[in-house]
């Protein structure tokens, strides 16, 4: 089963080259921006989800976690009805007293194809041609992964460990660390391949410690994001997740990413102003990482802390297209002024 690109219907020759990274509704956000500005756009996702659907299909069936991989290829579909109508299958779950209660259909179908093709990017391959996606999507690693954090409680003397992605993902608590269980896991090797052949890479948004700092923490994948010659760019979130990153400031997020993976370099940072508690730090983080911040209004309009797809797609085309600016320097989109 060969592994090419397929084709991405009505984008030909149109912006960079462009590897997304991340997992569940941050990656599905940027997805849905980055399909607008270019036309050769790759997901890689985490595979450490141990919940819900993908976690009783992987416990059971020994697969890699397929609800992110899911979300990625649904956030592709094209927009034709024939797209739209096989995502709203892929992303069904089925209501029931019995042991079918809350499976999504798209976890199925991936995990039916991986079993009859023997071969995970083969199987999303397959349901990318089904969706019509404007893209193509990829594990960061070939075998699943499980999340352990170091949590420190107010007042405890020692920090305890918290092990599961959906776990970690609402614990109470600091979070001072995250590692990843196999801690040596192989990256997949598409994956790879494609951040050393990609123009550009975009980390976040998304759940920092469990979606984000995950692709960091797999040595192979992170040495391909500290020596690939793509451009690189940091989406920050729309607000603190609680349990997560409470009490996390913007430029303790990228901080973080620095603690996670010490060789990263950005050239971007993309934040929303209306986000940002303390420009100043936010600077001198982004300078530390060797990255300008480009300050754009991405969230929705009803107020919410989602990104609006096509003010976040705005961003990106002005990120892509103007990377020289002065390193740490904020613009607001105004060439020459403050943010």
């Amino acid at each position: 089963m060969t592994t090419e690109h397929w084709p991405v219907p009505g984008a030909a020759g149109r912006g960079p080259r462009v590897v997304a990274l991340g997992g569940g509704h941050g990656l599905s956000a940027t997805l849905a921006a980055l399909r607008h500005v270019c036309s050769d756009l790759t997901a890689v996702v985490t595979v450490a989800d141990d919940g819900g659907s993908s976690g009783r299909l992987r416990h059971e069936l020994g697969v890699l976690p397929p609800g992110d991989l899911r979300m990625a290829l649904s956030a592709l579909c094209d927009d034709s009805e024939w797209g739209l109508t096989w995502r709203d299958v892929l992303q069904h779950r089925f209501r029931s007293d019995g042991p079918l209660d809350g499976h999504a259909l798209g976890n199925l179908l991936i995990t039916t194809l991986w079993d009859l093709l023997g071969d995970e990017v083969a199987g999303l391959d397959w349901v990318g041609r089904l969706l019509g996606a404007r893209g193509r999507v990829l594990p960061m690693a070939a075998v699943p992964l499980d999340i352990e954090a170091r949590v420190r409680q107010t007042g405890m003397e020692h920090a305890r460990v918290v092990r599961g992605q959906s776990r970690v993902a609402v614990t109470s608590g600091v979070i001072e660390s995250v590692r990843l269980i196999p801690d040596d896991p192989p990256a997949h090797p598409e994956a790879i391949r494609a951040v050393q052949e990609a123009e550009w890479v975009v980390l976040g948004p998304g759940s920092w410690y469990t979606s984000v700092i995950p692709h960091l923490l797999v040595p192979e994948l992170g040495r391909a994001l500290a020596e690939t010659t793509a451009r690189r760019a940091v989406t920050l979130n729309l607000s603190t997740q609680p349990g997560e990153t409470d009490g996390m400031s913007a430029g303790d997020h990228l901080r973080t990413l620095v603690e996670h993976g010490p060789d990263l370099r950005l050239d971007v940072v993309i934040a929303d102003p209306a986000a940002v508690d303390d420009l100043d730090g936010l600077l001198a983080a982004g300078q530390e990482l060797g990255a300008r911040v480009l300050l754009r209004q991405v969230g929705a309009g009803d107020g919410t802390p989602r990104h609006d797809p096509l003010r976040l797609a705005a961003a990106y085309r002005d990120a892509f297209d103007d990377v020289l600016g002065d390193v740490g320097e904020a613009t607001d989109g105004r060439r020459g002024t403050g943010g």
